[in-house]
């Protein structure tokens, strides 16, 4: 088993000092009042959606870059697959050290991710359907045109995101529960990297959740081993997977408490509640956590709690047309 434990609590700092010389970080979780009042518990918010890129995954790539750059000095581009946080963080991080980067995303895609990943100067590519399409051609042209493939999940990413979750369990102490998505596992694996490192396995439970409509992880979870799924038809794109990463899938099997799958609707109502309770913008994936934890209400009551708003990367149009759902 390729296990999360050689990442030790020094692993994470020394990731940390590496991602803090390209951009800055906030240890900021914030308590929120209406959020606590809706929730019926006290709940804590990590905002990764305050990140340069909005979201969590520019800490990944800025420890895989550092990592590439040094181990691999030859290399001269990078080619990533995406639906649009996973291309910003490689994007954004391969500018940084001088490195061209192409991005393959499958028709569809957000128009407005598609223009922030060109903005940091990333060639896009347009190929397929649906994730796994545009991953497997990202793989083809990596071998056509001599570039490096930047999976999206690799345990230097995971050195990466992990700082989050060491940044969130230090600046909220003592939370009973987490709830997180899981896209590919990179952040919940990051997470549960820290709360080992910290040694606190025994006070505080890590939930997983997915959408329904892209539950390959919750189906993978029950079985005990990867599961496909023939389709990830959810508006919240960074969770539709529908192949989970083996090793992912085994990290996340041993050292999850549990899996929820929220709806469509559920997830909508979470990005309402997020705007009216916080002013903050969450994408779909960012609010499958608090849209688990109303899920889970009853249990969860009077406890203190953490959600890990993962981005707020959601197209305007789009998001006026949630914000009218409410």
């Amino acid at each position: 088993m390729n296990d999360l434990w050689p990442i030790t609590l020094n692993d994470l700092q020394t990731a940390a000092q590496v991602i803090g010389e390209t951009m800055p970080t906030t240890s900021s979780a914030i308590s929120w009042p209406l959020l606590s009042e809706r929730a019926g518990c006290e709940v804590w918010v990590k905002h990764e959606n305050h990140l340069p890129t909005g979201a969590f995954k520019v800490r990944g790539g800025l420890v895989y870059m550092n990592w590439l750059s040094s181990a691999h000095p030859e290399v001269k581009g990078v080619i990533a697959a995406t639906r649009g946080n996973h291309g910003q963080s490689v994007a954004f991080a391969a500018a940084a050290k001088g490195l061209a980067a192409t991005v393959v995303v499958p028709h569809g895609n957000s128009m407005e991710k598609n223009r922030a990943m060109k903005a940091y100067g990333a060639d896009l590519i347009e190929y397929g359907y649906d994730f796994t399409e545009a991953f497997q051609q990202a793989q083809k042209l990596a071998e056509e045109q001599h570039l490096h493939f930047v999976p999206s999940f690799d345990w230097k990413l995971v050195h990466g995101v992990g700082t989050a979750g060491l940044e969130f369990l230090r600046a909220a102490e003592n939370l009973a529960t987490i709830y997180l998505p899981i896209g590919l596992g990179s952040g919940i694996c990051g997470m549960i990297a820290a709360r080992k490192a910290l040694g606190l396995e025994e006070k505080t439970e890590i939930v997983g959740v997915v959408a329904e409509q892209a539950n390959a992880y919750s189906q993978s979870f029950v079985a005990g081993h990867v599961v496909e799924t023939e389709s990830a038809n959810t508006m919240a794109d960074g969770v539709s997977c529908r192949i989970p990463d083996a090793c992912a899938v085994e990290i996340i099997n041993t050292h999850v408490s549990r899996i929820v799958e929220v709806t469509e609707v559920e997830i909508q109502s979470a990005m309402c509640h997020y705007f009216t309770d916080t002013h903050q913008v969450a994408e779909g994936a960012a609010a499958l956590p608090l849209a688990a934890l109303l899920k889970e209400k009853d249990q969860m009551a009077n406890k203190r709690i953490g959600l890990v708003l993962t981005g707020g990367n959601v197209d305007a149009e789009i998001y006026q047309e949630i914000l009218k759902f409410k």
